[in-house]
Parts: structure tokens; sequence; C-alpha cells
């Protein structure tokens, strides 16, 4: 079981962070990882309003044949995603701990502007505690 990346989606769909946590997943260039979340932001957004039984917050986890995306939407718009092995059972409440370290350290840092990436050396550090490796 192993988690490979985490980023965070804003509400517009901009990625504003973007960790990668195993050796062997392929380099992107920055605009890469832009095109990716705008277009993950795009699908979610889509697939609510898929549901044939009324009302849905769109997709929470997508699976490949190698690794799975789980997706945590907030109340504010905001996506949490996590790239990990098909294995692995806990993104979920990896994804709350992220949520949480978010709120704490980058909403409550008063030199952060929402929607705007974040570089904060706090949320950092909570995210290597929560996370480490990747390898659980």
């Amino acid at each position: 079981m192993a988690i490979y990346a985490l980023w965070v989606i804003n509400k517009a769909g901009g990625l504003v962070y973007q960790r990668n946590f195993a050796d062997g997943l392929a380099q992107l260039t920055s605009n890469e990882y832009l095109v990716l979340a705008g277009t993950l932001h795009g699908i979610h957004a889509i697939t609510s309003r898929l549901s044939p039984t009324g009302s849905s917050s769109g997709a929470q986890v997508i699976e490949s044949e190698s690794f799975k995306m789980t997706i945590h939407l907030t109340a504010t718009g905001t996506k949490f995603v996590l790239l990990t092995s098909l294995a692995e059972t806990t993104a979920e409440s990896v994804l709350l701990k992220v949520y949480e370290a978010y709120a704490d350290a980058v909403m409550k840092n008063p030199f952060h502007t929402p929607e705007m990436p974040i570089r904060t050396e706090g949320f950092d550090l909570r995210i290597t505690s929560i996370i480490g490796t990747g390898h659980t």
C-alpha cells in the first residue's frame, strides 16, 4: 500500500499545492500539472450532474488499472486529491487529516491569500507527519 501524491485544487480549478511521495511517479511540468488539475475539476463538476437519483457531490474515487484517485470536496469547493495504490484503504481518513492541517496551517495564516498557491512551511511539515514517505 502506498500514497503517491497529494494535490489541492482551488474552487476555480487551479492547482494550489502539489507534492509527490513516490520516486517512480512520472514528473510532469508545472503547466501539465495545471492542465491536469483543471481537467479533474471539470470532470468532477460534470460527474456531480450525472447522478440519476438527484444531487451528487461528484466523483469521489477514480480508479485506473494501477492506481486510484480519492477526492475530498470541501464545503468551500476546494478539492483534496490523493493518488494511491489500489490496495490503499486509508485514503479518506488521510484526506480528512490533510484538510484539518490545511484549515490550521494555511487558512489561519494571516499571510496566506485564499485561492493562491500554498507556500506555508507549517503545512508542509504537517503533511510530512501525516503521510511521511507515502509507504504505510
